[in-house]
């Protein structure tokens, strides 16, 4: 893919200078936000049910997230709809739709060669007829199946409804998932998001919106067109034994760095100058939780991880906490707020400093100072925010 048809799409790659903002006609402002650490719903709620339903969304509603967090992919008539990634197989029925069978193919996807039904071989009318199914293979099945896959404007539209009959802002942050695949295939995102949000009256920093993106260069085209607020994911591949971030392809960077040949990766994003850049063209960082606060394996005589827990197996629940890293602090400095990713409720999920609570875990990351989270679970985390 050239440059050349990234710049046609209007992802303006390599330009570290955002043009200046849109300034669109505004609706009324909605009732506040809550100025506590904002709870996000990552992809409703979606430890009880399947993910990027509207019945996950209300759930989380109901269970009190600030946000909900509908990824966005696009169909082959340019509708955008809510799936963790273009690829259906993983969070649909589609593998078992023989109707359907010749449409799994193989596509690159970030420097990836990819076999799957992808959203963009599908019109939206195809979509509806599909149903969503879990895609944690250690969490509750029993819905999978039942619930069909929301547009984003069914999304905004509950969002409304709900903040109305609840008399508080409820509030979507949805993440633009593989701009430059998109832009490839012919079905930028941006734009398309861009109307989705004009036509609710979303245009402004106050409006119940964030924008997010694991790439830089559609953050900054998005910057250039509207004043909502724009957070940069932060990613990366694994954590090592000793609680070293590890990168790896096509976990290491931005993908638009892979395109344009820039050296950097997510690490350099959030050193103290790469928080800076990040504040020329986007409100805040949003990096995995390992950034601020990792926890490390306790290595035996035998070199070997100990098992700490005594149950056979090796996992999160036999790292230790490290002490939290200068992130947050310099994300400040730079004028960023933070948000950070994924929390969950299992026990195999946390180290083991949290004992098996992840009550623990929300309590030690809010201590950091951050201003959000992303959670499965969000009546965990309300709770544990709000002392209940």
């Amino acid at each position: 893919m050239t440059t050349k048809l990234l710049m046609s799409t209007g992802l303006a790659i390599g330009l570290a200078v955002a043009a200046p903002a849109t300034v669109f006609a505004q609706a009324a402002a909605p009732a506040p936000i809550s100025q506590k650490p904002l709870i996000v719903g990552h992809r409703g709620a979606s430890g009880y049910l399947p993910e990027h339903t509207l019945e996950a969304y209300r759930l989380a509603i109901t269970q009190g997230a600030d946000f909900i967090e509908p990824d966005l992919v696009a169909t082959k008539d340019g509708v955008l709809i809510a799936r963790h990634e273009p690829m259906l197989g993983g969070t649909t029925d589609v593998a078992g739709r023989p109707e359907f069978a010749s449409r799994k193919t193989t596509r690159r996807v970030d420097g990836v060669e990819t076999s799957d039904w992808f959203a963009g071989d599908f019109t939206l009318a195809e979509i509806k007829t599909l149903r969503a199914k879990q895609a944690f293979a250690d969490r509750e099945q029993s819905h999978n199946g039942k619930y069909s896959i929301p547009t984003f404007q069914e999304v905004i539209d509950l969002a409304k409804a709900e903040s109305a009959r609840l008399g508080r802002s409820v509030g979507v942050y949805p993440e633009t998932k593989h701009p430059i695949f998109h832009a490839a295939i012919g079905l930028p995102l941006e734009d398309r998001l861009l109307d989705a949000l004009k036509a609710a009256g979303w245009t402004e920093k106050t409006s119940p919106v964030i924008i997010q993106s694991f790439e830089t260069a559609n953050l900054k085209y998005l910057r250039g067109k509207t004043q909502v607020r724009l957070f940069q994911l932060v990613d990366a591949d694994d954590v090592d034994k000793d609680g070293g971030i590890v990168l790896a392809a096509p976990f290491d960077k931005p993908y638009d760095f892979v395109i344009t040949g820039d050296k950097r990766t997510f690490k350099d994003l959030v050193t103290a100058e790469g928080l800076k850049e990040i504040a020329t063209y986007a409100d805040g960082v949003a990096p995995w939780k390992p950034y601020l606060m990792a926890g490390k394996q306790v290595i035996g005589a035998d070199g070997k991880p100990q098992d700490l827990n005594k149950d056979g197996v090796i996992d999160e629940r036999d790292r230790v906490l490290l002490p939290p890293s200068d992130v947050v602090k310099n994300a400040r400095a730079a004028g960023l707020q933070v948000h950070s990713w994924t929390f969950r409720n299992e026990a195999k999920r946390l180290a083991s400093d949290f004992k098996g609570d992840p009550a623990a875990e929300y309590k030690a990351f809010f201590a950091l100072g951050i201003d959000g989270l992303f959670s499965d679970f969000p009546d965990a985390a309300v709770k544990a925010r709000d002392g209940k």
